[in-house]
C-alpha cells in the first residue's frame, strides 16, 4: 500500500507546490478538489490531509467550505492560510478581516511545544499573504505561534491532530517550511520517506497507455526541457506511435531552430519521427498590430494549433495532441478555482473544431525541477535536462507591445550577449533573459542624438518557478553586458535590470 497525503484545493496559487514539497520529503502526495467525495478519504493509504490557501474569506457565503464530517475521520489535518481559517471557522472559532494585512516576509514567534515546529527556531522568517485572521480559537485548540499582526498565526488541537498556520510553509521564503511539512508527514501522519521519482515514471507510462490505447499521438516538441521530457516519456510508453512536430514560429532565441534540429533530427541521438515546420511568416502576420499580452498569447496558442492541424493532415491518423505543460503554466492560467494570472498558450483545452480527440499532458502536475529530475531518470543528457527554460510563446512575451521581426531580432541579439556573458562568468541563475521594453528614450550615440529602445535584463533563482528571487549579478559584469548590448545591438540605447521578486511580479514580462 502506497502511503500518501492528500492536498485539498481551496483555490490557492500554491496547491500543487504543497504536494510537491511533500514529495520532496519522499512521501507521495496529490491534489484533490475540496468537493471530492468524503468517502474516498476513508482509504487507509491516506495518512493525512492538507487544506490549501485561497483568495476568499471563510465568512463569505460564496467561499469554498467543507463539512465537519472530514474532521471525524481521525486523519491528521494541516490547514494553511485560508485552510487554517477554514478549520477554525468550521469548528466554531471566529475569523475577521484584519486591520493590518500581512504580506511578504514576516517574523513568526512560537508559543509552547507544538509538534509541527519540532527542530524549528523559536523565532523564524515565514511568508504571509492574508487579509483575514483568526481572532477566536475553537474549543480544544491552543495557540502555538503569533506574528506582529496575527495573534493566532498558528494553533492546534493535539488530541484530534488538527493544525493550522496562517503563513505558507510551502514557499521558499518560509525558511523552515520544509522542516514543518516533514514534521507533519513523518511525526504527525506517521509516513515513511519511501516514495521516489522512478515510481512516477512507471505511473505516468501506465496512465499514458490507458489514455491513448493504440492511437497515434502528435507531440508539440519545442526542444525545451518540458517537451523533451514529454517526448521521452511518450516514446517509452507508445514507441513509434509518437510523431514529434517542431514549429519554428520565428520567436525563438538566436540559432535555436538549428540547435533543435541538430538534437532531434535525423542526425541527432534520438530515434524520433521528427517534423520541422517553418511557420515564422504565418505567426508574424497573425501578430501584426497586436499589443495586448493576453491577446498575443491567445493568438500564438491558436496559431500553434493551426499549424499542428495542417501537419497532422500530412502525417495522418493522430488522435491525440501531446504537450509539455507543467504545473506553473496551469496555475497561472487560472486552474480550477485558482485566480488567473496570465494565459499560457498550451493551457485551456482544445478548440471545438480541432481534429484531435484529446490532450496528453503527463507533466501537468510537476514543477520544473521535478521535470529535470524526471529527465535524468529517463536517461536524457544533462545538456538537455539543465537547459534554460523558455516560454511556449517564445520572444512574443519578451517583446512588450507589438511583435515585429525587427524587434525580435533586437531581443535575439541582446539575449545572445547575455547568455554568452553569464556562461563565461559562471553566473548561477535558474532563468535569465533579455526582453525588449516598449519604452523609447533619448540617448547619445556617436555624438548624435538617438531615440531607441530599452532592453530589460531579468535573472532569477528558484526551484519551483512559483516563487523567485533576483540574482545578485556583479556590478562590473552588468556594466560589461550593458556596454556590449548598447554597442553591438542596433536600436538600443539603454539597458535596465529587473530585480523584482516573484511574487509580486511574474518571471516573464508578459
Amino acid at each position: 500500500m502506497k502511503e500518501k497525503i492528500i492536498v485539498l484545493d481551496f483555490g490557492g496559487q500554491y496547491n500543487q507546490l504543497i504536494a510537491r514539497r511533500v514529495r520532496d520529503a519522499r512521501v507521495y502526495s496529490e491534489v484533490w478538489a475540496y468537493t471530492h467525495p468524503l468517502k474516498d478519504f476513508e482509504d487507509p493509504s491516506i495518512k493525512g490531509i492538507i487544506f490549501t490557501g485561497g483568495p476568499n474569506s471563510v465568512y463569505e457565503e460564496s467561499s469554498p467550505h467543507i463539512g465537519k464530517e472530514i474532521f471525524d475521520l481521525g486523519k491528521p489535518i494541516l490547514g494553511i492560510c485560508y485552510g487554517a481559517q477554514l478549520i477554525a471557522y468550521t469548528l466554531g472559532g471566529k475569523v475577521e478581516s484584519a486591520k493590518e494585512r500581512e504580506y511578504g516576509n514576516i517574523a513568526f514567534h512560537q508559543i509552547g511545544n507544538c509538534p509541527l515546529f519540532e527542530g524549528v527556531p523559536e523565532t523564524s522568517q515565514v511568508f504571509m499573504s492574508h487579509g483575514d485572521k483568526v481572532t477566536v480559537l475553537p474549543e480544544g485548540f491552543i495557540n502555538s505561534g503569533n506574528s506582529e499582526h496575527a495573534e493566532n498565526a498558528a494553533f492546534y488541537d493535539a488530541k484530534r491532530n488538527l493544525y493550522g498556520v496562517q503563513f505558507h510553509p510551502e514557499v521558499e521564503h518560509t525558511k523552515y517550511g520544509q522542516k514543518m511539512l516533514e514534521n507533519f508527514a513523518y511525526s504527525i501522519c506517521g509516513c515513511a520517506p519511501t516514495w521516489k521519482p522512478e515510481n512516477f515514471v512507471d505511473e505516468k507510462i501506465r496512465e499514458i497507455r490507458e489514455q491513448v490505447g493504440d492511437e497515434d499521438v502528435l507531440l508539440a516538441l519545442s526542444g525545451g526541457v518540458d517537451s523533451s521530457v514529454t517526448a521521452a516519456l511518450l516514446s517509452r510508453a507508445i514507441g513509434k506511435k509518437l510523431h514529434c512536430v517542431f514549429v519554428d514560429h520565428g520567436l525563438l532565441r538566436k540559432d535555436e531552430a538549428k540547435q533543435v534540429e541538430e538534437i532531434f533530427g535525423e542526425k541527432g541521438p534520438f530515434e524520433l519521427d521528427f517534423h520541422p515546420v517553418d511557420a515564422s511568416s504565418y505567426f508574424f502576420k497573425k501578430l501584426s498590430g497586436v499589443s495586448d499580452p493576453e491577446q498575443k498569447r491567445h493568438i500564438i496558442g491558436s496559431s500553434f494549433i493551426d499549424v499542428f492541424q495542417e501537419e497532422e493532415k500530412k502525417i495522418g491518423g493522430c488522435a491525440f495532441l501531446a504537450q509539455g505543460t507543467i504545473y506553473p503554466d496551469r496555475i497561472e492560467s487560472g486552474l480550477g478555482i485558482s485566480a488567473k494570472i496570465k494565459s499560457h498558450h498550451n493551457v485551456g483545452g482544445l478548440p471545438k473544431n480541432i481534429s484531435f480527440r484529446g490532450i496528453v499532458e503527463p507533466l501537468r502536475d510537476l514543477f520544473k525541477d521535478e521535470v529535470r529530475e524526471l529527465g535524468k531518470v529517463l536517461g536524457l543528457p544533462d545538456s538537455l535536462v539543465n537547459r534554460q527554460p523558455f516560454p511556449g510563446p517564445g520572444l512574443g512575451v519578451r517583446v512588450v507591445g507589438e511583435v515585429t521581426p525587427e524587434k525580435v531580432h533586437i531581443v535575439q541579439e541582446a539575449d545572445a550577449i547575455l547568455r554568452e556573458e553569464f556562461a563565461a562568468h559562471q553566473i548561477k541563475a535558474s532563468q535569465y533573459f533579455a526582453a525588449l521594453s516598449n519604452m523609447r528614450s533619448v540617448g547619445v550615440k556617436g555624438d548624435a542624438r538617438s531615440y531607441d529602445y530599452a532592453i530589460v535584463i531579468r535573472a532569477v533563482l528558484t526551484d519551483d518557478f512559483m516563487t523567485a528571487e533576483p540574482v545578485n549579478v556583479p556590478y562590473e559584469l552588468m556594466c560589461r553586458i550593458s556596454d556590449r548590448i548598447v554597442n553591438e545591438v542596433p536600436g538600443v540605447n539603454r539597458v535596465l535590470y529587473d530585480f523584482t521578486s516573484k511574487p509580486p511580479s511574474t518571471i516573464e514580462l508578459e
